[in-house]
């Protein structure tokens, strides 16, 4: 019989808040308060999303987001710096390490091929790329990140639907020299000739995971720890610039 996971639709968000969310959710899950959790949200304003460990300097073009509106906010897990808007897809997925993998390279295999079996079942051939992507036709179409608490996995990340392809190549600051952020990447837009609805998307992912893991899903609010734990993590540190910017 399949196990009972919690689907939590946060819909629009803005950049502090997202970032709240998921780690909200994470140690609610640690401290056993809730079950393993799909969590879906829209980032409601242009964020760069920057890796716990990255530089803000070696990523991003800072002045030129201020320049655009374009938020900042460091997440906690790593990777590279990403952009984000109203035309992706945010995920992420919080089970315990013993139901994904204690081995971060399998957990991201199970999860970003499911993600691939979903963007598949439009008629493109998307692809697992190791460690931490898929890809169709050699470009990127989600990218993923995790982070790790006391035998608890967060893993989460973007499927580009449709972007701001301009306002990327401003503020993201290019890892190969003479190449473009946006060459890398590709919309499910651009591929399919039509803009699928965000609503298609995720009902498309939220079946292939629970497929992969042998989970249905009942959607439910937010509890009072993680309502709490949001609002205190943006007041203490994803609202704050000495947070998002500290190196």
């Amino acid at each position: 019989m399949p196990k009972l996971w919690r689907l939590v639709d946060s819909g629009l968000v803005g950049a502090a808040r997202s970032a709240a969310l998921d780690e909200a959710i994470l140690e609610a899950h640690v401290q056993a308060k809730v079950p393993d959790t799909l969590h879906f949200y829209v980032r409601s304003e242009p964020t760069v999303s920057v890796g716990y460990f990255q530089k803000l300097s070696e990523s991003v073009f800072i002045d030129e987001c201020d320049r655009r509106g374009v938020r900042l906010v460091r997440r906690k897990s790593g990777g590279s710096s990403i952009f984000t808007d109203s035309g992706q897809l945010v995920y992420g997925l919080v089970a315990d390490e013993k139901e994904l993998s204690p081995d971060p390279k399998e957990s991201f295999r199970v999860i970003c091929s499911a993600i691939a079996r979903a963007i598949k079942s439009f008629g493109l051939p998307a692809a697992y790329r190791p460690p931490n992507d898929v890809e169709v036709m050699g470009k990127k179409v989600s990218g993923n990140a995790q982070l790790r608490r006391r035998g608890s996995v967060l893993q989460h990340g973007t499927v580009i639907i449709a972007t701001d392809i301009q306002t990327m190549d401003a503020v993201l600051r290019p890892t190969e020299p003479g190449r473009k952020p946006s060459e890398r990447v590709s919309t499910l837009t651009s591929l399919l000739g039509y803009r699928p609805s965000i609503q298609d998307v995720q009902a498309r992912i939220a079946g292939e995971i629970g497929f992969a893991f042998d989970a249905r899903f009942e959607e439910s609010p937010l509890t009072s720890f993680e309502k709490y734990e949001v609002a205190r993590l943006i007041s203490e540190r994803y609202s704050r610039r000495e947070w998002n910017a500290r190196i």
